[in-house]
């Protein structure tokens, strides 16, 4: 399926079903494609995860509804999914700045359209990549199971909390021995091999033989073919920079390579300094030629 297209069909996937409990998950299998790529995706070109976009849409129509129906607040509640009329409230105000009660007597509300999603070309600034096939790999680090809505906020915590523990310190076990071994710490990798809205996230090294401690995992990537980004600059602008230019302006309508496979990575240079202007990265995804 067309990138693009994936985003479309989402769009009026929700926009069809605003009234029922549909979630994430329930959007990706319609569109059968992965909930982890269409998650990451979905963001990076609208700048809203599904649910928020669900959420916002939700609460603009039943804002519609109140001035233009004599509907019942409480079933204007119910009919878009809150489970009771207090949540609705408070969810309505935080969205309008005004009471429901409010808008029905005459109050302005927050404008929410459907999301129109066209692909723009932009030129001038080529993106540093390469597309290569890498043989299979195997990867060892520290994991933790997150969900897609609340990833980009609890991510650097967890590597916050590794890093304050771990790092810059005389390893006195096998684990903290291993941080070393395998320079942990060199790869944050993305595996969406789970269900219901969540994925692994690993902070790993490259894993080449040896006893694996306990709290520690290893994952084998097969052969396949990657397209590897650079990025130079301070993170995490840098990287989040060029992730956002990959989904922008890489990826749709791109004529030769489309997303595959359950997983994306990010490489740092170790010995760098992450906050130097020259700092270089790298954004690894896995592709298909078309």
């Amino acid at each position: 399926m067309e990138f693009i297209t994936s985003i479309r069909k989402a769009i009026d996937f929700m926009e069809n079903n605003l009234e029922k409990d549909i979630n994430a998950n329930d959007v990706s299998k319609h569109i059968n494609y992965s909930l982890f790529l269409l998650e990451r995706s979905f963001s990076m070109v609208t700048n809203y995860s599904i649910m928020e976009y669900l959420r916002c849409r939700r609460l603009y129509q039943a804002a519609v509804d109140i001035i233009k129906t004599n509907e019942k607040i409480i079933d204007i509640a119910y009919k878009y999914c809150y489970e009771t009329p207090e949540s609705f409230t408070k969810a309505f105000t935080r969205f309008h700045n005004v009471t429901p009660t409010q808008v029905r007597n005459g109050s302005n509300y927050k404008v929410f359209l459907p999301l129109t999603i066209n692909i723009n070309i932009i030129g001038g600034d080529k993106m540093d990549y390469i597309v290569k096939t890498l043989p299979s790999f195997i990867v060892i680090g520290i994991q933790r199971i997150f969900d897609n809505e609340t990833a980009y906020k609890e991510i650097p915590k967890f590597w916050d909390e590794v890093m304050d523990k771990y790092f810059g310190k005389e390893p006195s076990n096998e684990f903290e021995k291993a941080i070393n071994k395998y320079s942990i710490g060199e790869y944050g990798i993305c595996i969406d091999d789970l269900d219901n809205g969540k994925f692994r996230y690993l902070i790993a090294g490259i894993y080449n033989g040896g006893d694996i401690p306990n709290g520690m995992v290893v994952y084998e990537f097969k052969e396949e073919l990657w397209a590897i980004f650079n990025c130079y600059g301070p993170l995490p602008n840098a990287l989040q920079s060029v992730n956002t230019r990959i989904y922008k302006e890489w990826l749709p309508g791109n004529p030769d390579y489309e997303l595959s496979g359950v997983a994306s990575i990010e490489w740092y240079d170790t010995v760098g300094n992450t906050l130097d202007n020259n700092y270089h990265s790298k954004i690894m995804i896995p592709v298909i030629k078309k």
